[in-house]
């Protein structure tokens, strides 16, 4: 499938309510990234997640929520990213040092539940 890029434009008076925009917005499925575009618009970026439901979801939380614009994402970003994340030195593995690791003593108390005795004493 092809990403999309969604613009919502929404109310954030502080850092709070932009924090509550963005868990709101990244707990979707489907979604890769979440970020601010000026004070008051997030751009969500992913692969197949419904729009309408999202901005549903940001109006129920954050009281305003009006869908800018709906698009797929331009091939640049995702070249940028490449090259700034790609390099082409191989991952370093750290050695594993560790032994066996012992098991967790597992403790049995029976009961001591005597029917005939007198428990006043």
């Amino acid at each position: 499938m092809v990403k999309q890029k969604v613009v919502i434009k929404l109310t954030m008076e502080d850092a709070r309510k932009r924090s509550k925009a963005l868990k709101t917005a990244a707990g979707f499925s489907g979604v890769t990234s979440t970020s601010l575009e000026g004070e008051d618009k997030i751009v969500v970026i992913g692969d197949g997640f419904d729009s309408i439901a999202l901005t549903t979801a940001l109006r129920k939380r954050m009281r305003y929520a009006e869908l800018i614009s709906v698009g797929e994402e331009e091939k640049g970003e995702e070249k940028k990213e490449q090259e700034a994340s790609g390099s082409n030195e191989a991952p370093i593995c750290m050695p594993y040092h560790g032994g066996v690791m012992q098991p967790y003593p597992y403790v049995y108390y029976e009961p001591t539940y005597y029917p005939n005795s007198c428990n006043i004493m």
